[in-house]
């Protein structure tokens, strides 16, 4: 399954240390709403799978892509789309940023695996 955000989920960085707490969780919110939209349809609740994320940046500025799993992580647990985001659900799990010159999404390939 290949799902697509068309937005880059918060960057964690923006709010860490700062008392702007509720910004982020307003953030986060709208952005778990973004996730619900682009998955409509979609509810296969995934026990065990592999994860491939791409962050597709406008520019090419350097970020820490790492910074923004959490949010979308959390918002593909709260679509149903995958159990929870623990180890023992994401068997592997990789992420990587790409330029693309304009563009800014997200495209999460997921494949469920059998229990071992």
């Amino acid at each position: 399954m290949i799902i697509k955000i068309n937005d880059l989920p918060p960057n964690i960085n923006k709010f860490i240390g700062r008392t702007n707490i509720f910004e982020y969780q307003r953030d986060k919110k709208a952005y778990h709403k973004l996730i619900k939209l682009s998955t409509i349809g979609l509810n296969p609740n995934y026990k065990r799978v592999d994860m491939k994320v791409t962050y597709h940046f406008p520019d090419r500025r350097i970020r820490d892509t790492h910074n923004m799993t959490k949010c979308l992580l959390d918002g593909l647990v709260d679509a149903g789309i995958i159990i929870d985001d623990n180890y023992m659900v994401l068997r592997n799990y990789t992420e990587c940023g790409v330029y693309d010159k304009g563009q800014r999404y997200v495209e999460i390939e997921i494949k469920e695996v059998e229990y071992e």
